[in-house]
């Protein structure tokens, strides 16, 4: 039923916000930021502090990507509205994929 009503399953852009999520997770609280772009060469303790200023940076388009999914599910204007849905959870995915990018060129500018 929801699919008619879409056009696509809302679950879609769902799961690649949780998909980009974790992986931005891991990135920056397991350690996978520090191993890819620190290992090696600087001190890691200079290198730590620099990624943690990028990912800082980072986090603040985190935040809007989780507002913006969460957003698309909690409020009924949104998520009964196709277009707005897909306009909300569009604009969280999309702010999930700035976020990995900007920790990934940060990552590449603090080596």
């Amino acid at each position: 039923m929801a699919r008619l009503r879409f056009g696509f399953s809302p679950i879609i852009p769902t799961v690649a916000s949780f998909l980009l999520a974790a992986l931005w997770g891991l990135s920056v609280f397991a350690g996978w930021g520090l191993e890819a772009f620190c290992a090696g060469g600087e001190p890691p303790t200079t290198c730590s502090r620099r990624l943690s200023t990028v990912s800082a940076v980072s986090g603040l388009f985190a935040v809007l990507a989780v507002c913006s999914t969460v957003a698309a599910w909690l409020f009924p204007a949104f998520r009964h509205d196709p277009r707005t849905f897909g306009r909300v959870m569009g604009a969280g995915v999309a702010s999930w994929v700035v976020a990995g990018g900007v920790l990934f060129l940060g990552g590449l500018l603090v080596r």
